[in-house]
């Protein structure tokens, strides 16, 4: 299941979250069961969050979704913060590239972080997709199969 991982992350979490100012939820629509080493997941929504705490907006919201949908487990990460802009979303995954070098330097980062958490999801048979706005914030959908056996979905 996956809920549990996102309990121990915000836990984690939330303190840093709490200094800026940022309001983070957390969200369990559906929980589901999914093959993958734990500290894979981990890292997955580790990093997940600990960027849309770090590239939010001073008073902004991070919201961590669960849900299934048909046979699969779907992972939301959802921030308010500064955007990424459309000529940097496909070489986010890339090892070392940074969307805003300065901005980097000053709050930390290699430019591994993303190019990891894409490199997990795969070879945990997952996918991992990015939309955002310049501006008015980021989400990250991770889409893993379910492993749910016997279970209906629910309406």
């Amino acid at each position: 299941f996956i809920a549990p991982t996102i309990d121990r992350v915000h836990r984690m979490l939330k303190g840093i979250a709490e200094e800026n100012q940022i309001t983070f939820e957390t969200a369990v629509i559906q929980d589901c069961s999914i093959l993958i080493i734990e500290d894979d997941l981990y890292q997955i929504i580790f990093n997940l969050v600990e960027n849309g705490i770090k590239y939010n907006s001073w008073g902004g919201s991070l919201t961590v979704l669960i849900r299934r949908q048909e046979d699969n487990a779907i992972l939301e990460v959802s921030d308010t913060g500064v955007g990424i802009p459309e000529d940097a979303l496909s070489h986010i995954f890339e090892r070392f590239f940074r969307v805003d070098k300065a901005r980097s330097r000053k709050s930390g980062g290699s430019g591994l972080g993303l190019a990891i958490v894409k490199n997990l999801v795969e070879r945990n048979q997952g996918t991992i997709q990015v939309t955002s706005q310049s501006g008015q914030g980021t989400t990250f959908t991770v889409v893993f199969p379910s492993f749910d056996i016997g279970e209906e979905d629910t309406p």
